[in-house]
């Protein structure tokens, strides 16, 4: 249902909606020796410690126009790092006319919304086989609003912080507000798919699965590379040092790899 500006004015109350975006990136690498995989994890912990992760939650802050209130930030023995950051709602003008449109959002250099009392949270999970030499990083990034935008407006931003192999994405509505004659309102703004609110060149990356449930205002969408450089996944080397053979067999793997992340189950081959 698509509400005009003035429509969004005449609310009964406070907006209670709240709106909750879950992004999650991976990146997939091949270490072949336990000191290819120390490096790799030495690599990741420092690339996305607590510190840059806090910047980057910052902009995210910007971006949909919140004030910072409180951040809690940790780095974690042996690897991994968390960022908590409560923030309330920014100074506002005017009503924003263009947050409700299905589109990728602004970076930090363009802050056009604002939101209410809400939170933001980071955490980071480096991960590796034991056996097959596959290393695995992960990031879960949550943004949950309460009040009249959206935080898809961020994924745009979220999506360029990161180098990533695979992304899933989930967004949900939930609560009700109420207009002026008591009319309760589930979701107060049209979505067909969370690929509205992520740039064409992006998409164009990407192969893309909707699993959507209208009804229920609960969207998912999940995101693998399409492209596929070997060099890209070998840490400290490139494949020239590798055998042929070699180089099948690591790509078959990192490819496995990636189809079990993206689809979310164990493949047998």
């Amino acid at each position: 249902m698509k509400l005009t500006p003035e429509q969004r004015v005449t609310l009964h109350g406070f907006n209670n909606l709240t709106k909750s975006l879950s992004f999650n990136m991976y990146d997939i690498c091949y270490t072949k020796t336990k000191e290819e995989r120390e490096a790799y994890i030495e690599y990741i912990d420092e690339q996305y410690n607590a510190d840059r992760l806090t910047t980057i939650l910052k902009h995210v802050a910007d971006i949909i126009g919140a004030h910072v209130l409180n951040v809690a930030k940790q780095d974690y023995v042996p690897q991994g790092a968390s960022v908590t950051m409560l923030v309330s709602e920014g100074p506002i003008v005017e009503v924003p006319t263009e947050s409700y449109d299905e589109s990728p959002g602004p970076l930090p250099d363009a802050v056009v919304l604002a939101l209410d009392k809400s939170h933001i949270t980071v955490h980071t999970y480096p991960e590796y086989h034991p056996d097959e030499g596959i290393s695995t990083f992960r990031a879960d990034i949550d943004v949950s609003t309460c009040g009249e935008i959206s935080p898809l407006k961020a994924l745009n931003y979220l999506i360029r912080s990161f180098d990533t192999d695979i992304m899933t994405m989930d967004y949900r509505v939930r609560g009700f507000t109420r207009d002026i004659s008591g009319h309760k309102l589930f979701i107060d703004h049209e979505i067909g798919s969370i690929q509205n609110y992520i740039p064409d060149e992006i998409k164009e990356m990407y192969q893309m699965i909707d699993v959507n449930v209208y009804q229920e205002n609960i969207f998912h969408t999940k995101c693998k590379l399409k492209a596929f450089d070997l060099n890209n996944y070998l840490f400290g080397y490139t494949k020239e040092k590798l055998s042929d053979e070699e180089q099948r067999n690591i790509e078959e793997s990192l490819k496995w790899e990636m189809d079990e992340i993206f689809y979310g189950k164990n493949i047998a081959y």
